[in-house]
């Protein structure tokens, strides 16, 4: 027999070799009954969001820690262009208050996604420790507020992390009543217009008498002549920013 013809055997003998393994392997591991394995596996993950950080005057010159508001837009927001994002609320308010009491936080949502998508309810609670950890904050004094669509992810990000804010305000805003029993501990000031069109007031009622009927500390006010833009007054008129000092954690 040649070399050739005996390297052939050779090899045809491990292929059929190798086959019966791994169809005794198989058969070993669908064995009728039950049995206990171990599963492992390691996932990486990429984070990523653009925000706005604010820093008041004094910053720079003041060893104290600061409160810390992280203020989540509307859907018309969303995007890659931070500019949209200093339309409404306390990312505009800063644009002419550089005295505003409190560190800002105010990221952007990619243009197709949701605050309340799991993934940016990740990378929000991921963001608030990073500016935590390198910021003077004060841990006991974070906030927590948002508008239409920031308003659901208020609602969403306070009940998957209920030990992170201190007190909390949706704007305009819902989400499932049931989960709000995880945040009946947290201060919460909830803004609607009567004649919004856009998110219905209910959303808003529902989350509420669900919240009160778990023991919460919740209010509600209503703006009778507002449409869906009741954020103007809550942000503006109603001194919001004031009773988010008046809580700590």
């Amino acid at each position: 027999m040649s070399e050739k013809q005996n390297l052939t055997l050779i090899i045809s003998f491990l292929l059929i070799f190798s086959m019966r393994c791994s169809t005794m392997k198989f058969q070993m591991q669908t064995e009728p009954g039950q049995y206990a394995h171990n599963f492992k596996v390691e996932i990486k993950k990429n984070l990523e969001t653009n925000y706005l950080l604010y820093l008041p005057e004094e910053y720079k010159t003041s060893a104290k820690e600061w409160p810390l508001i992280l203020f989540l837009h509307g859907a018309g927001e969303r995007g890659n262009n931070l500019e949209k994002v200093k339309v409404w609320g306390p990312p505009k308010i800063v644009e002419k208050d550089k005295n505003f009491p409190f560190i800002v936080i105010s990221p952007q949502c990619p243009e197709g996604d949701w605050w309340t998508s799991f993934h940016q309810l990740e990378v929000l609670n991921t963001l608030v420790d990073n500016v935590v950890k390198n910021y003077n904050v004060d841990k006991s004094r974070i906030y927590l507020t948002g508008l239409s669509m920031g308003g659901y992810g208020t609602w969403a990000l306070a009940c998957e992390f209920p030990d992170k804010f201190a007190a909390i305000a949706p704007i305009c805003g819902g989400g499932e009543p049931r989960v709000t029993r995880k945040i009946k501990h947290i201060p919460t000031w909830v803004f609607h217009g009567k004649l919004d069109n856009v998110v219905p007031l209910q959303e808003s009622e529902n989350m509420v008498s669900a919240l009160k009927k778990y023991g919460g500390n919740v209010k509600l006010t209503i703006y009778p002549e507002a449409n869906h833009n009741s954020w103007s007054k809550a942000y503006n008129e109603s001194g919001l920013f004031e009773w988010f000092l008046e809580h700590k954690k």
